[in-house]
């Protein structure tokens, strides 16, 4: 692992999200963007090394959209930035880490991801990402 990429959180709106992170916190989105396939919308903050991530559902499908009926706005997980992330997954493979990706996938802002399972981080939902 690098460092924290990111952290993400589950928010009902976007734009609502955004006021308490650039007006409260004086922070600046760098990108908004949809990931069409998991029916999300996503605004990447700033956040002086690490970034904060929103994420709103845009669909009932929504894996964000399931969240937030379960347990609300909040923390969705930490995302570790990683140099090989097939490297990293085997590694955690043969140390008996469950994953909720088979493998690593595209995700957004052209990162390939893999999600592990809360169960094998203390029910923390462990995002990896290579960029």
């Amino acid at each position: 692992m690098i460092k924290i990429e990111h952290i993400g959180i589950a928010v009902k709106n976007i734009e609502e999200g955004l006021k308490i992170w650039e007006d409260i916190f004086g922070l600046r989105t760098e990108k908004i963007t949809q990931v069409k396939s998991r029916n999300v919308k996503i605004a990447l903050i700033d956040a002086g090394g690490a970034k904060i991530e929103l994420l709103e559902p845009t669909g009932e499908k929504s894996p964000i959209a399931k969240f937030l009926k379960k347990r609300g706005e909040g923390l969705h997980h930490i995302c570790f930035e990683t140099k090989d992330i097939e490297t990293t997954v085997a590694t955690l493979k043969k140390k008996g880490i469950m994953l909720i990706d088979k493998s690593p996938r595209p995700g957004a802002f052209s990162k390939k991801i893999v999600f592990l399972h809360p169960s094998s981080s203390q029910g923390v939902l462990i995002e990896l990402c290579e960029k």
